[in-house]
């Protein structure tokens, strides 16, 4: 079989041909043009985007028979060193795979014949692939010949992880970072592939080709190898897409729909729809945090152009910035635990609903299309005004606060929009009903966050139809969706009836003592009178005065807290 693949038959001959490492090709060619060229040198970076490659081309420069320069000759008539080069043949030209051979017995004897002058050219090239997995004493035996190499004898170093090559090595090395191609440059490049093949593409097939080579110009001829086997010799995108596994524009801008509009029934159907496709569900969560990354995009900067731009800016305008990070959040944190759900499917479910249950906190500005009309239909049926309804609905990580009575408007929830505002400057009134309010606290059945939050809660007003509560600024931290929700509905428990509860911030230290700061102060009153027994007892004294011992105040702690 005579077939060539196509990453054998496009790669690169000289400079000229090589794509995306314009910064590298260009301080080749000077040192090569003045003769300067360093005698090792280290190329590094992901596969296939043209280490070894680069070695190859230069080992023609050095060795081309029309003379060393930057331009070997090529073409139909090539002198025998680059032909020989080309076919991978040239006995001068010595290539290792160190992953195969990380020993230092095989160092020693590849650089064994290092003082031997060329066979047939001007330089004896080392192209040492991987060389990160040689051996500690491999890289010691490579070090000498490094540090004074005979003037004949070229080093071409390449690795996927120049952070575990000794630093010692690198120092005697001239580094050369290649880098990742973005899409763009790997899709030209396949245009280009396919047009001298003859080969009939659609763009968006080129287009996924060049996504999924995710920086790489040889796995993206290998995918385009595949695509072509794959279709018949026709590359077309819904094909392409079955072989990746990868989503279509229109199916991810369904899934992207639904969730802006909060449309939870539109959404599952899309998921539906995007399963029947078998798709790499890790893929979907990619493309979706890659949608939302694009859509935040078009938000801040509205003249940005990428490349589903037009799909994805009518979205851009219906959702709120701040739910577009969220989802990010989302998306990406989804895409971390996939392997801890119970199958792919059900975690991208998962990933998706979350995105419809969570809100961040305080948003302001409308809700979403198809929101707004929800809530205002659940407004009406409610008895309530379709603006309460929605100034109460943003509570992010905790479930929303029950609804109130229809009878009257402003008894409507516990009004969870006053975390938001701090006291006004007369509201910094005597407390009151002090007693009371530490014997109602020390009665509430609240555990952990809720009861930090109520034992630090200053009393303002304690009435059968109204309780105000103050919380200072510098405890923001306790005012959480959940820990009011628990407090509030323990407080009408106990109470009785349908009290209006309000939990506000303070502009400072709230006045008079709430049942934290009584509990402490009595503590340290305890604490005190315990020191000070100590420091009374005759037996401490005469401890002190004959062997000049020391109490430790850090450890005298009252009976009463000790049993506790």
């Amino acid at each position: 079989m005579s077939y060539q693949a196509l990453a054998r038959k496009w790669r690169p001959r000289r400079f000229e041909e090589l794509v995306g490492q314009q910064h590298v090709v260009r301080a080749l060619s000077h040192a090569l043009e003045r003769q300067t060229l360093h005698h090792a040198l280290l190329f590094s970076g992901t596969r296939g985007v043209g280490k070894t490659t680069l070695g190859r081309i230069i080992a023609k420069c050095l060795n081309c028979e029309r003379g060393m320069s930057a331009t070997p000759c090529v073409g139909d008539a090539p002198c025998d060193a680059c032909a020989e080069i080309d076919a991978g043949r040239f006995v001068d030209l010595i290539e290792v795979d160190a992953a195969s051979r990380t020993g230092v017995d095989d160092t020693r004897e590849l650089l064994d014949n290092v003082q031997y002058a060329p066979t047939r050219g001007r330089y004896k090239v080392y192209l040492i692939d991987e060389v990160h997995m040689l051996s500690k004493h491999a890289f010691n035996a490579l070090l000498k010949t490094l540090e004074e190499p005979p003037p004949h004898v070229q080093f071409l170093l390449a690795t996927t992880d120049p952070q575990k090559i000794p630093v010692t090595i690198l120092s005697r090395c001239m580094q050369f970072p290649l880098k990742r191609l973005p899409p763009s440059e790997i899709e030209g490049q396949l245009q280009r592939v396919l047009e001298a093949e003859g080969i009939e593409a659609e763009p968006a097939a080129v287009q996924a080709v060049a996504r999924a080579a995710d920086g790489s110009m040889r796995d993206a001829l290998s995918l385009l190898d595949q695509a072509l086997a794959f279709g018949g010799g026709v590359l077309r995108a819904g094909e392409v897409l079955d072989m990746l596994g990868t989503v279509g524009e229109a199916a991810l801008r369904e899934v992207v729909s639904a969730i802006v509009d909060g449309d939870g029934e539109a959404l599952m159907a899309a998921l539906g729809r995007l399963d029947e496709q078998a798709p790499d569900y890790a893929e979907v969560l990619d493309a979706l945090a890659g949608a939302w990354h694009r859509i935040a995009l078009l938000q801040v900067v509205p003249g940005a152009a990428p490349e589903d731009a037009e799909s994805l800016r009518p979205l851009a305008e219906r959702a709120a910035p701040e739910d577009v990070q969220l989802y990010y959040d989302i998306a990406v944190a989804g895409r971390r635990d996939l392997d801890w759900a119970p199958d792919p499917k059900s975690g991208v479910e998962m990933t998706c609903l979350r995105m419809l249950a969570f809100r961040p906190a305080g948003r302001g500005g409308a809700p979403p299309a198809g929101e707004a009309s929800h809530r205002s239909g659940t407004a009406a049926a409610e008895g309530r005004p379709a603006s309460t309804a929605s100034s109460g609905s943003a509570a992010a990580h905790g479930p929303p606060p029950d609804p109130a009575p229809a009878a009257t408007p402003e008894r409507e929830g516990f009004e969870p929009s006053e975390r938001d505002r701090p006291a006004p400057a007369h509201a910094a009134a005597e407390p009151a009903g002090d007693d009371d309010w530490h014997a109602l606290v020390a009665r509430l059945p609240l555990k952990a966050m809720a009861a930090q939050l109520a034992r630090n809660c200053v009393c303002l007003a304690l009435e059968a139809d109204r309780v105000t509560l103050e919380l200072p600024s510098s405890l923001e931290h306790l005012l959480t969706d959940n820990a009011r929700k628990q407090v509030q509905s323990a407080l009408v428990a106990e109470l009785g009836g349908q009290p209006r509860i309000e939990i506000r911030l303070g502009n400072g230290e709230s006045p008079g003592d709430s049942p934290a700061r009584r509990a402490e102060a009595e503590a340290d009153a305890r604490r005190r009178a315990a020191r000070d027994a100590i420091e009374s007892d005759p037996n401490v004294r005469a401890l002190r005065e004959r062997l000049g011992a020391q109490v430790r105040e850090d450890t005298i702690e009252p009976a009463d807290d000790r049993r506790e």
